[in-house]
């Protein structure tokens, strides 16, 4: 059992490296200065995109004054602050976006954010006057002083970057990286604080679970079950047949749960789609939901249809192989964990797949040394004395 051992030390690590959570630090708002010496009462240190706001509420007049501070991911890129009146997200957003125009200045405009893909400029709801703009050290600032209703006690605010401005007059459209998705939250005007959305919280917990148990599952258990199938028999028949059913069905179980995950992640997502990376998560659902009910249709090993079912079994083992992996990469480009990930996700399989050629060359040894005839070749395939088939 000393393979099952050692699989079940690889999941457990790769499990602790994706739980172990990353922090990139950056400079506080605390330390910035402005040229023009405006000074606010509050400041914070926004979670996403490496932005900051410095603001100060005077409610007897319901004005807000504010700086907001970012960095466009291009220098001929755009910076944007809006508030949300009608919801958390971006959808319907009044923003204030920053810019350079033709004449290679920075401005700052009002748009409307009637969807992830239009903007319309205009007035806005609010009253925004003392508009004004500034770029140094690659960062940009807004400042401007907005009137809001009186008696808001919060407001819905959200932040983003761009990257290109389309004729010196429009920004165009940001990146849908997580980053991006999660740039908003609600901004406390009683208590002087960025306060992260519920539901952002909730989503980010949840995408965090599924991308961990589709790699578990799919990337990792899926593999090493096949492994255990193919080469065990060798050596521990017929152990082998129920160390490899284990797996497989813990494999679809956790599978499974992570397919529900994704489930809820799109019904919370609105507007957010991953296409391909959808589509292949269906089908890996529906092949393995096929490659478990191999198990009850199985026929004997005499019967005259095992060797379809055989055919039926491996083509689609393999095919869930190969798709959940396909899968896990394109999980990991949504989540964007941070390099270190893929690569450990591909040493990994260059180490199982070093593993298998190993077991490959061993394994067609022993059954090559022993009687020669077809039987024996059959065997390697069809299980040892009369044992029954692998479940892959």
């Amino acid at each position: 059992m000393g393979l099952c051992e050692s699989c079940c030390v690889i999941v457990l690590c790769f499990m602790f490296l994706l739980l172990n959570p990353q922090f990139s630090y950056s400079m506080s708002c605390t330390t910035q200065k402005f040229t023009n010496n405006k000074l606010y009462q509050h400041c914070n240190d926004l979670p996403h995109l490496n932005c900051y706001i410095h603001w100060t509420y005077n409610p007897k007049i319901s004005s807000l004054n504010l700086a907001f501070v970012a960095t466009p991911t291009k220098p001929d890129g755009w910076i944007s602050w809006g508030i949300n009146p009608i919801g958390t997200g971006m959808v319907g957003t009044q923003s204030l976006i920053a810019f350079k125009n033709l004449n290679d200045t920075i401005v700052v405009k009002t748009f409307k954010l009637n969807s992830y893909k239009s903007i319309v400029q205009g007035e806005l709801e609010y009253r925004v006057s003392n508009m004004e703009a500034m770029y140094s050290n690659e960062m940009m600032v807004i400042f401007a002083s907005v009137e809001l209703p009186k008696g808001m006690r919060e407001l819905n605010q959200v932040w983003q970057v761009g990257s290109l401005v389309l004729n010196g007059k429009f920004p165009g459209i940001h990146d849908f990286q997580l980053e991006n998705l999660n740039s908003k939250g609600k901004l406390d005007l009683m208590k002087g604080k960025n306060v992260n959305n519920g539901l952002e919280d909730s989503m980010a917990k949840n995408r965090n679970i599924h991308g961990i148990l589709n790699v578990v599952s799919w990337g990792i258990l899926f593999p090493i079950g096949i492994m255990i199938a193919r080469y065990l028999r060798t050596f521990v028949d017929p152990i082998w047949f129920y160390v490899h059913v284990t797996c497989q069905i813990s494999s679809y179980i956790i599978g499974v749960s992570g397919w529900a995950t994704g489930l809820k992640l799109g019904s919370q997502s609105k507007g957010i789609m991953y296409n391909s990376h959808r589509d292949f998560g269906i089908a890996l659902f529906c092949l393995a939901t096929l490659q478990v009910f191999a198990l009850f249709l199985r026929p004997k090993k005499e019967h005259k249809y095992r060797f379809y079912w055989n055919m039926y079994h491996h083509g689609v083992g393999y095919g869930v192989l190969v798709l959940g992996i396909i899968n896990v990469f394109k999980g990991l480009e949504i989540l964007q964990p941070g390099s270190k990930w893929k690569l450990a996700y591909i040493i990994f399989l260059s180490i199982i797949g070093g593993i298998a050629l190993i077991l490959e060359a061993i394994t067609w040894t022993i059954v090559l040394k022993k009687k020669p005839g077809k039987s024996n070749i059959n065997k390697l395939y069809d299980g040892q004395n009369g044992r029954q088939q692998p479940l892959t």
